[in-house]
């Protein structure tokens, strides 16, 4: 009871100096805040991470033309992949599912009458529509025939139907591609908007058998990617050991030149999300701490200067019997009422900020428990660490010196 009292006498003091009390709580709400925040975009990151991978192919491997160790946007001038490097990975390395090779162009011109529109043209083979597991909706996929015909025929995706056509069904309608006729046979499923930024339109794009687009639209001898799926994901570093070794021997490469393409796998794409990412916490994270450790000093400061101050109130309550652990309590009390205040404020900011990212940015949060764990941890250790010194100083003023 008397430890109740105590704190109430505290919660008491700091009311009647609602501003003071403001400024010694705003270090811990922008603090506790920032945690929060930087916590919910990890949590978001890391589910980011793995739609990203989902959406990439757990089973799957790309390799792209043109050297480097990051992930830039394909480089369409890049010629150092050819088809005979895919039938070779599909002959020569065991435990692979799918090999299809790719080419593509980037915002080419479509038309079909009077409406226009730009779009991604894919150049596939048939396992293209397995590789991706993309299927057609509407119509028939591409298929063998068509690759060894080079047919002028193309499947398109939904933005592209619904620019070119809008209403109308596109099923054996021609559309000009690079001035060639191509006849729609079919239509691909809806897949949304993706992208490493999260707004490129999957479905803004069309594809075409490889021959056709190498040798009629694009008027190349080389592909950009090669898409490899295989059979047990656990496999997946041997093989691409195996896909880099062979490539080395069919391209002519040994130390010190470097390679002339890129493996990508699922792993890749997850250590570089969560590398920028984690750059990017820490960060958040340090100035997160120093708002803290500003937010302490001010309250130790702020508490001296109210000792000073209630001078007389503490030679009084001494006198009426209050101990030195009585005064200390006090004070200590008042010290983690603030920053406990400040963390109940800063939590609720930072869990409004979370939700406002979530719906107003492309930055996905998630809230969970945690930061309620670690705010509370931070409250208790800035309040006990930077209340203790007020505390002290106030338990050892002599009741008499006070008094004066």
């Amino acid at each position: 009871m008397k430890i109740l009292r105590v704190a109430a006498e505290g919660f008491h003091s700091l009311g009647l100096n609602k501003l003071r009390t403001f400024f010694m709580m705003a270090g811990t709400i922008v603090g506790v805040a920032a945690l929060v925040v930087i916590m919910a975009i990890g949590r978001g990151t890391e589910q980011k991470v793995m739609k990203r991978v989902q959406a990439f192919g757990p089973r799957a491997m790309m390799i792209i033309a043109g050297g480097g160790k990051d992930l830039p946007p394909p480089d369409m001038t890049v010629t150092t992949l050819v088809l005979d490097d895919a039938e070779a990975i599909r002959n020569e390395i065991d435990g692979l599912e799918v090999v299809t090779p790719q080419a593509w162009r980037f915002d080419m011109d479509l038309r079909h009458e009077s409406n226009q529109t730009q779009s991604v043209v894919w150049g596939v083979e048939p396992q293209w529509h397995d590789a991706w597991n993309w299927q057609v909706v509407e119509g028939e996929p591409i298929t063998a025939d068509d690759v060894a015909t080079m047919a002028r025929v193309c499947v398109i995706g939904s933005a592209v139907k619904r620019d070119l056509f809008g209403d109308q069904d596109p099923l054996g309608k021609e559309i000009h591609c690079n001035k060639v006729r191509l006849t729609v046979k079919g239509v691909l499923e809806h897949r949304g908007v993706g992208g490493m930024g999260g707004v490129a339109e999957f479905d803004n794009r069309i594809i075409i058998p490889v021959t056709t687009a190498m040798r009629r639209v694009m008027n190349v001898d080389y592909v950009g990617a090669i898409r490899v799926v295989t059979k047990d994901p656990a496999l997946m570093p041997q093989q691409a050991k195996q896909i880099r070794d062979l490539l080395h021997a069919r391209h002519h490469i040994s130390p010190p030149r470097e390679d002339d393409f890129r493996i990508i796998t699922p792993m890749a794409i997850a250590e570089m999300v969560r590398g920028t990412s984690g750059t990017l916490s820490m960060l958040l994270i340090a100035l997160a701490a120093l708002s803290l450790l500003v937010g302490g000093v001010v309250l130790m400061n702020i508490l001296l200067i109210s000792v000073a101050e209630r001078q007389a109130e503490i030679g009084l309550r001494r006198a009426l019997g209050a101990t030195q652990r009585d005064i200390f309590m006090q004070f200590l009390t008042e010290s983690l009422a603030v920053t406990f205040l400040g963390m109940i404020v800063g939590s609720l900011s930072g869990y409004g900020v979370s939700v406002l990212l979530a719906r107003f940015t492309p930055i996905m949060t998630v809230a969970s428990w945690e930061p309620l764990a670690v705010a509370l941890a931070f409250a208790l250790l800035i309040g006990t660490f930077f209340g203790v010194q007020p505390a002290r100083r106030a338990a050892r003023l002599r009741p008499v010196e006070a008094l004066r």
